[in-house]
């Protein structure tokens, strides 16, 4: 049995998770699928311009694993460009950076960091101290993904 893989910690969801070469037909395409942590890997490194050390110290995994992710993002990239294939970003195993809260007394609105998440959850608003706080229906839910072709489930932080 093997070993069960670790989260890797995503600050980006990117909003376009589709894309298809012009003029070919959805139907006759073949598809290449993206994780959300090869995405954020191949944002961190290609498109911030982070060194792989602070990439890895960002997704909260080692050096290594970073590197395998990255490889692995480029080559699926590579795979599509260069053959005609559409891109699909969705699964893989992350865990959203933050979570935004929302007060249902006054409305204030706070973000909660993913580590804060895990040790102390809030229960009550920080301005008004009500115990009547939802996630933020804008951000939507801390997403975890799961499995190769599957999309990511809500699912708070608490709750592993």
């Amino acid at each position: 049995m093997g070993r069960q893989p670790l989260w890797r910690r995503v600050n980006f969801m990117p909003e376009v998770t589709y894309f298809k070469p012009a003029g070919i037909p959805l139907t006759s395409l073949e598809e290449v699928c993206l994780t959300v942590e090869e995405a954020e890997a191949i944002r961190l490194k290609d498109v911030e311009g982070l060194e792989q050390e602070e990439c890895a110290g960002m997704m909260r995994v080692s050096r290594p694993t970073f590197h395998r992710v990255l490889g692995s993002a480029r080559k699926k990239l590579a795979d599509a460009l260069l053959n005609g294939k559409a891109i699909r970003i969705e699964g893989g195993n992350f865990e959203m950076a933050t979570r935004r809260f929302r007060c249902g007394s006054d409305g204030h609105e706070w973000d909660v960091p993913f580590e804060t998440m895990v040790t102390h959850p809030p229960s009550s608003c920080p301005t008004c101290m009500s115990p009547d706080i939802r996630p933020s229906p804008e951000t939507g839910p801390v997403i975890k993904g799961h499995g190769r072709h599957r999309r990511g489930r809500g699912r708070l932080a608490e709750g592993r």
